[in-house]
């Protein structure tokens, strides 16, 4: 399986001439979806939901009910795309992939709460992409795609989900918050904290895992 880091919190997995593209938002250049099969959305946050990347490809969309929601107002073109999935559901994308989770991270109490729902792809590698969440998969993965850098994320959070899910190797996502320096300070974290036999990974847009 080939994982390509694109912008933001954007990840593209293609195998055997199946090519998923998760979360492309307003961080992700249009390129991201040229050829796509399918397209999987965790929320309805910009920086994940984009309907100018949705509409530069004629692929199918996986998304939650809000997501599908928003979209049937906004973008009924797109909406006619897209099928509703929600947690614990199983469907086939080309690739087997599995719904988890059902709500955002807590970014303050006094601010609701909007549901999330993180999947995981399974092909050569089994992959977990939990959006904007710290929800667990619920079996083993090859790659987490952990979120780095978020108002809702400290570096603690990030390297206990990392911790949690136990995957070799944990992809960095959702960068672009901090600076430089910040992903830095994350990274000397994870190489100090994660246990032998895993990874923390952050590429450049465009680069493959």
């Amino acid at each position: 399986m080939r994982i390509t880091k694109l912008g933001h919190a954007c990840v593209r997995l293609e195998q055997d001439g199946v090519a998923l593209v998760l979360d492309p938002g307003v961080f992700t250049d249009l390129g991201a979806v040229d050829g796509a099969t399918g397209v999987l959305v965790t929320h309805q946050h910009p920086d994940h939901l984009d309907v100018a990347n949705l509409r530069a490809t004629d692929a199918p969309i996986w998304t939650i009910p809000a997501v599908a929601e928003q979209l049937r107002a906004d973008a009924p073109d797109v909406a006619e795309r897209v099928t509703v999935v929600g947690p614990g559901e199983s469907f086939d994308a080309g690739l087997p992939v599995r719904a988890v989770g059902a709500l955002h991270a807590l970014i303050h109490p006094d601010l609701d709460r909007l549901t999330n729902c993180g999947y995981v792809v399974t092909g050569d590698l089994t992959v977990f992409h939990p959006g904007d969440a710290l929800t667990r998969p619920g079996g083993d993965v090859d790659v987490l795609c952990v979120p780095s850098s978020a108002p809702w994320l400290c570096s603690a959070d990030a390297i206990d989900l990392a911790r949690a899910v136990g995957a070799p190797r944990s992809l960095a996502i959702h960068d672009r918050v901090y600076s430089e320096a910040g992903h830095g300070f994350l990274a000397a974290q994870m190489e100090a904290l994660l246990p032998e036999g895993q990874e923390y990974v952050r590429l450049a847009d465009g680069a493959d895992l």
